[in-house]
């Protein structure tokens, strides 16, 4: 259904048209696929799954061009974790996930198969999409690209996850000598690994599977670009490793072992990547010691990390700056939707820095950790000699998570983790923060000692469950602000204040 235009619904069109310039620019003429344009413009294409890919029977999706035919979606087996707190054994749930391409305005029905559909619900919340529960079937429309959650009966994994493109009006030749080209049908490389050379273009059709990890080493001006899938259980998908000007676009990574990392580059874009994980530390997508990194529009789903950002770790040294992911959707089934700075160099004269760092326009929907030093929705742990400085969120909507804590800011020297401390937190923004739920436990603000702080950390119209946090009032006077989260503060940390947006404005 049409929604009211807001900030939120204006940033989110200004993505998606982001998405579609991009795959004009850089793809050539001609389109893959089956589908239909009605005589109005609403246009819908879509893809078989190929045969010998695992699918799942727990939904049917049809979708159509408003006006338009039914067309019938080919549904893919998403494998996702369920972590036992009490032995750690990963019990592997299965799921659901479809795809298609659109433009104009789609009517889209899931109806699920075994019946009893008592409520539905189409996540992320913000979006605000309604629909009609007909029996067991869920009624919908679209009016632009977006990847959404239909979950059933409050459903965690027996869901659907219905993932939408812009058309592609242009595609790469086939004979190009500078273009690697997989059609529909599975693909299979030797050793499972594809390595890139610069100046070369990787097009995945929708419709392809490919079973090979995408590798950018000490490459540059390269390219991954189409709607295909990337599925390689014996390992990773895309790894982009001392390389520049690198461009991902449009790919699912279903069911790999990890799926991405970008270390020691610089100008790299992730846009519209869509991420599945159940294997241990499986995270989304890793920043290793990288400059100048854009990572928007992305859907990610893991058994890790869904972000996260460090400095050295394994063969990778470095600075990390210029850190910018925007327009994202994150459910982390294990550790956190966002983390930051756990590793690093111990060595005293070669300590690193992790600096502007920037998130907006964020949903997280959901949160499951165990661990309490691994909880956090937002989590800055510094470790390791670390200095993080100049991190800034906006406009970021956390729904009710299953277990874990909203924000996480700590100094850290954990044994497990680290050799050595980390230096210290300073100068973090965040702004228009929102949350609502139940779940979420004692948020944490902790300082090491008086020479590793966290400092500097300024809260702008901190909402939970509708209330704002703030220290001018709304509590009572021998309260703290931060007891509103509810937040746990130390005496390690400097500088903390909690501000109305009439307050920051007034600075």
């Amino acid at each position: 259904m049409s929604m009211p235009v807001t900030r939120r619904t204006t940033l989110q069109a200004a993505g998606a048209a982001a998405l579609a310039g991009a795959a004009a620019g850089v793809l050539g003429a001609g389109r893959a696929g089956a589908g239909e344009q009605t005589a109005d413009g609403n246009t819908v294409v879509t893809y078989p799954i190929p045969s010998g890919v695992a699918t799942n029977a727990a939904f049917t999706v049809k979708v159509r061009p408003v006006g338009g035919t039914w067309e019938t979606l080919g549904v893919y087996l998403a494998k996702l974790p369920l972590i036992d707190p009490l032995t750690g054994r990963n019990q592997a749930q299965n799921s659901s996930m479809a795809y298609f391409d659109f433009s104009g305005t789609v009517e889209v029905e899931v109806t699920f198969v075994r019946g009893g559909v008592e409520k539905a619900r189409i996540r992320p919340d913000s979006y605000g999409i309604t629909h009609e529960l007909v029996g067991s079937t869920v009624h919908f429309t679209l009016n632009r690209p977006r990847n959404v959650v239909v979950q059933v009966n409050d459903e965690i994994f027996n869901c659907l996850h219905l993932l939408t493109n812009p058309i592609e009006t242009e595609r790469p030749a086939e004979d190009d000598p500078n273009v690697i080209y997989f059609g529909p049908g599975v693909h299979t490389h030797p050793d499972h690994t594809l390595k890139v050379a610069s100046g070369q273009t990787v097009y995945l059709a929708g419709g392809a599977v490919l079973t090979s990890n995408v590798v950018f080493d000490g490459v540059e001006n390269a390219r991954l670009i189409g709607h295909g899938v990337i599925q390689n259980a014996a390992g990773g998908s895309i790894d982009v490793v001392n390389s520049e000007n690198i461009h991902v676009n449009g790919i699912t990574v279903l069911n790999s072992r990890y799926s991405t990392r970008i270390a020691e580059s610089n100008n790299v874009s992730f846009m519209n990547l869509r991420s599945f994980t159940h294997l241990g530390w499986g995270d989304g997508i890793d920043v290793y010691c990288a400059e100048n990194v854009t990572i928007d529009g992305c859907f990610l789903r893991n058994s890790d990390d869904c972000i996260a950002i460090y400095a050295h770790r394994w063969e990778f040294y470095g600075d990390v700056r210029n850190i910018t992911v925007k327009n994202c959707t994150l459910w982390a089934d294990v550790a956190h939707p966002i983390n930051m700075a756990v590793h690093g160099n111990d060595d005293p004269a070669n300590h690193e820095v992790l600096e502007n760092l920037n998130f907006e326009n964020i949903d997280i929907l959901d949160h499951r950790e165990p661990q309490v030093i691994a909880q956090g929705c937002l989590a800055i742990n510094a470790g390791d000699g670390n200095l993080v400085r100049d991190v800034r969120f906006d406009d970021t909507r956390v729904e009710d998570f299953r277990w874990g804590h909203l924000i996480h800011m700590q100094v850290s020297f954990n044994p497990k983790w680290n050799q050595v401390a980390g230096r210290g937190i300073e100068n973090v923004y965040i702004k228009d923060l929102t949350y609502n739920g139940t779940n979420a436990e004692t948020s944490l603000l902790i300082g090491l000692d008086a020479d590793h702080l966290v400092k500097d950390v300024t809260f702008e119209n901190l909402v939970i469950n509708g209330r704002v946090i703030r220290d001018s009032g709304g509590k009572p006077a021998w309260y703290l602000a931060s007891d509103g989260v509810p937040m746990f503060v130390n005496d390690h940390v400097q500088s903390l204040r909690f501000l109305t947006t009439e307050e920051a404005a007034a600075l």
